[in-house]
């Protein structure tokens, strides 16, 4: 019984970015996951431990992303599913990442990456 699990508007602060200015400052990130797993045990018992642990997988992707230093969101987003996926029984991800205000003209910019397991941990 495969379902998703959401965790949506994630907040850190983190240096991100490729120019000098970007380099000494940490910015506003918004981060939303989709995560596929397996719900038939959370289902058949509900208990927590059968489940995915949405605050405590709130609160690693925020500590990790806030002791980065990545150049790019690409490379950002594909070290959570590393991360998510080395700590948590998730089969598919899906993770989006908004930059607010990197670019006069938009609103915000950002960046989807959609991976199932065996294709992130392979590489």
């Amino acid at each position: 019984m495969k379902g998703v699990v959401t965790i949506k508007g994630l907040e850190p602060e983190a240096v991100i970015g490729c120019y000098d200015w970007e380099r000494e400052i940490k910015q506003r990130l918004i981060i939303d996951l989709a995560m596929t797993t397996d719900f038939a045990a959370a289902a058949k018992s509900d208990d927590l431990p059968d489940a995915l642990d949405y605050a405590a997988i709130s609160q690693q992707v925020i500590s990790f992303v806030e002791q980065t230093e990545f150049q790019l969101l690409e490379a950002l987003s594909a070290a959570i599913a590393t991360e998510i996926f080395q700590s948590w029984p998730v089969s598919e991800l899906r993770i989006d990442i908004d930059k607010p205000n990197a670019v006069p003209a938009a609103a915000s910019v950002g960046v989807s990456l959609n991976v199932n397991r065996a294709q992130c941990l392979r590489d």
